[in-house]
């Protein structure tokens, strides 16, 4: 017996809270009939799935790719307006996702996989995937907002956790700063510098979860190596115990 989400996830359809979602708007069937009850569970052996009119069953293999985003792209399947998405970019038939997003102009690393499963486990907030960036700011850093990076910042009721923050050089008198962050809050590097009064100019990702798109321009993507995929099942053993 397995819960119908997780089956979903296993099957490349999304992770599962995207799952859980389908359900309850009703685009989901179970042996012909509509299920919208989250948390149902099913005999994989014996029951059949549908979505979008179509049984779906589990991917034998799945397909991990790292992709550099670049501006003006939506971190999504598809977008409503029509804008260009990042599945847009990668040409592969598999139905892929990404894993988490990045904002419409932020660029960076952007893992997408039909796994579900561990899609579910990276973003997790358990795991607390580290991600690293790039920001160029729209003038110099004072030393004491470093130090208020490294304690935590006050964002709508909730302070962050303490991140690893350092200038690495200056750019026109502006700075340019490298922030690693153990959480992933909706635009939190944006919010976090502008609460602290600076604006972000440019912010790219250089890494996720010890992935980097190292050797890729904006809009390449490539499969990830058996030792990267490897890597990514590894570090997140620990929450599934």
């Amino acid at each position: 017996m397995i819960r119908l989400n997780r089956f979903m996830a296993q099957c490349g359809i999304a992770a599962r809270r995207k799952c859980d979602d389908l359900i309850s708007q009703g685009k989901v069937k179970v042996n012909g009939k509509v299920v919208t009850e989250l948390g149902t569970v099913i005999d994989e052996t014996k029951d059949s799935v549908e979505y979008s009119g179509k049984t779906i069953n589990k991917i034998s293999e799945y397909t991990y790719i790292v992709l550099n985003k670049p501006r003006e792209v939506i971190s999504a399947v598809d977008d409503k307006y029509r804008r260009e998405t990042v599945v847009e970019l990668v040409s592969t038939p598999q139905r892929i996702y990404p894993v988490g997003r990045l904002d419409y102009e932020t660029t960076g690393v952007l893992l997408l996989t039909d796994d579900g499963d561990l899609t579910n486990l990276l973003l997790h907030p358990r795991y607390k995937a580290v991600k690293v960036y790039h920001v160029l700011l729209d003038k110099r850093i004072k030393p004491i907002d470093m130090h208020y990076f490294k304690n935590g910042i006050e964002l709508e009721g909730k302070k962050t956790l303490p991140c690893s923050i350092r200038e690495l050089r200056v750019v026109d008198n502006c700075s340019f700063m490298e922030v690693e962050l153990k959480e992933g809050r909706k635009r939190q590097i944006r919010l976090m510098f502008d609460a602290l009064g600076y604006k972000v100019e440019e912010l790219d990702r250089v890494s996720f979860a010890g992935i980097s798109y190292k050797g890729l321009k904006h809009g390449q993507w490539r499969y990830l190596t058996e030792e990267e995929i490897e890597h990514l099942k590894k570090s997140v053993e620990s929450i599934q115990e």
